[in-house]
């Protein structure tokens, strides 16, 4: 166990023999915001003390007593109204950078999810056109949550939902037919789209490959004998361009479509449960307030009861002419997912879905109850290109697609600039500024740092032409050196707490901090001779301090790998 978890547990175990029926959940040990009050700081008195029916100060007392006697604790002082600070010794922290050299990429690997398993579902986009860079951020979003999940033990499964049923991939069918004409030298005009068809170039490709395969065999035909084959063949087509975009991502999933879960029969035996147990009922729903709905009729609908569930209204199942709602077969793939008996359920869905929060939470609590079922909606993109905003129009194809943004930025840059802030805040993502080399750019400053401790890991390695033991570390007690070790213990509860509220930018930051620290000590020792990585004559301290660079580039390398980007060791 890495050294926070180990006084964490330390101090939970402590609190238990205290008070022994304290809620500690809600206890946590991190680091001080301010250095001068110490490493770490607790609210265990603050949150337990109420249990004993003593003020916080006073049970921060008896808990010092208790903890004040670990191995790793130098001083404690209670704060305020009953905070605890705690200094660490420096040997243990010392100590610590040979625990992170030792287990490499394992350090900050933890248990959490072991024997369980996880469904992330992202991206699907309904697969009318390639991914543009709208898209991105979704994609990139459920990735790394996905990321996390397995860095943390579970088994993971990363899933795609094909919205293959829905009336869009009618427009598409349209669509590509008008393409398959102009393939085949037919005259077209704007006139041949109408105002839900897609007009984009993308579309031409396919037309092509329509005609190269059917020939003029569907032309002039009555759309029953043309419509469906399109129809499919678009489709497939637009997931062979949707599978590309991913992979230039750096993601691969495994997909399920809603077309063949309808004909599996997954919405009946969704219904089929829910009417077991009294969730399903014959009503008429009130007119939807705030929308003017011209063709709108009261008539009785099949309805889940979601208001039972959370919801603010109970949902239709079932449109007039008998075919299943949208949000049917939305219920009839999560019990589908339910089925498959994961241990958690993860959706990532973009901000236009932030409605369908309540309706699926509702559906899958009916379904399951007891089912661990987190929803994640993540905020818009606002593009610019050196400073003047992009717009975009899918179904008029003026767009960028994700292939284009790749190849324009790197993979890396976009994947960091996505997870970069939290999924509620919206994200400013300028092409200039992504691939700037400045400090203003967190991914290259993080980079930066990665490579400049490799350049001294090669100049040590020419210097002194073998491998440094470093068997002793006390020579590491520079106060910029302790920093980036103090920086350096926190990545096993950063890499938790990110995974716990799935929340990638925690590492982002992290990482960017980490850096911070480790250019901090690099500025020093250009000042100062004497904290300088590499003495020729001294071997032992510099082997001390290539243990700390080492250690310091394989957290920063373990981050950038956890959000699927590249460490650089060399800057050119």
């Amino acid at each position: 166990m890495t050294l926070v978890f180990t006084l964490q547990d330390f101090i939970e175990k402590s609190l238990k023999e205290i008070a022994p029926t304290a809620q500690l959940d809600k206890v946590i040990l991190e680091p001080t915001k301010d250095p001068s009050h110490g490493d770490l700081a607790s609210n265990a008195a603050m949150v337990c003390a109420k249990a004993e029916g003593i003020s916080p100060r006073e049970f921060a007392q008896k808990l010092i007593k208790k903890i004040s006697s670990h191995e790793a604790i130098e001083k404690t002082e209670i704060a305020g109204p009953g905070f605890i600070n705690i200094w660490l010794k420096q040997t243990i922290l010392q100590k610590e950078v040979h625990e992170i050299l030792n287990l490499q990429s394992a350090y900050g690997t933890n248990t959490l999810g072991k024997g369980k398993s996880a469904q992330v579902e992202y991206v699907s986009t309904n697969p009318t056109g390639p991914m543009h860079i709208g898209h991105g951020r979704n994609a990139i979003l459920g990735d790394t949550v996905a990321n996390l999940l397995e860095k943390v033990g579970y088994k993971v499964t990363r899933e795609y939902y094909i919205n293959d049923a829905g009336g869009q991939t009618l427009a598409l069918a349209r669509s590509a037919y008008v393409r398959y004409k102009e393939a085949l030298d037919e005259t077209i005009s704007d006139d041949d789209f109408d105002q839900d068809m897609y007009k984009g170039d993308y579309l031409i490709p396919v037309g092509s490959d329509l005609a190269h395969k059917f020939g003029d065999s569907l032309l002039n035909k009555p759309n029953a004998e043309w419509f469906e084959t399109v129809r499919l063949f678009a489709i497939d087509s637009m997931m062979n361009c949707i599978r590309s975009d991913l992979k230039s991502l750096g993601i691969t999933m495994e997909y399920a479509s809603e077309s063949a879960l309808t004909q599996e029969g997954w919405v009946e035996k969704a219904l089929k449960a829910l009417e077991e147990k009294g969730d399903v009922y014959t009503g008429i729903l009130e007119k939807p307030k705030g929308h003017q709905i011209d063709d709108w009729e009261e008539r009785p609908q099949i309805l889940f009861k979601a208001t039972a569930y959370g919801d603010d209204v109970d949902r239709a199942l079932q449109k007039s002419d008998g075919t299943w709602t949208y949000f049917a077969g939305d219920v009839g793939y999560h019990y589908y997912k339910i089925s498959r008996h994961y241990d958690v359920l993860v959706n990532i869905l973009g901000f236009d879905h932030v409605g369908y929060v309540k309706r699926l939470t509702s559906a899958v609590k009916a379904l399951k109850n007891d089912q661990i079922y987190t929803i994640k909606t993540c905020q818009m993109v606002n593009f610019s290109d050196n400073g003047q905003p992009v717009r975009m129009s899918k179904r008029a194809g003026t767009f960028i697609t994700i292939q284009q943004l790749v190849e324009r930025v790197g993979k890396d840059a976009v994947r960091f600039m996505m997870i970069s802030r939290h999924q509620d805040m919206v994200i400013d993502f300028d092409f200039k500024k992504v691939i700037e080399q400045s400090k203003d750019n967190p991914l290259f400053y993080i980079q930066y740092a990665h490579a400049r401790i490799h350049s001294v890991l090669r100049h040590a390695a020419q210097t002194f032409g073998k491998e440094l033991s470093a068997d002793s570390l006390e020579c590491l007690n520079d106060e910029a050196e302790l920093s980036l070790i103090k920086g350096l213990i926190q990545w096993p509860r950063i890499v938790l707490s990110a995974a716990q509220h799935l929340e990638p930018h925690r590492i982002a930051n992290y990482l960017y901090d980490t850096a911070s620290l480790f250019h901090s000590l690099w500025n020093k020792g250009k000042e100062n001779t004497q904290l300088r990585f590499i003495d020729e004559h001294s071997p032992s301290q510099t082997a001390a301090r290539l243990a700390l660079l080492k250690s310091t580039a394989s957290i920063l390398a373990e981050g950038l790998n956890l959000l699927g980007i590249t460490p650089i060791e060399e800057m050119r």
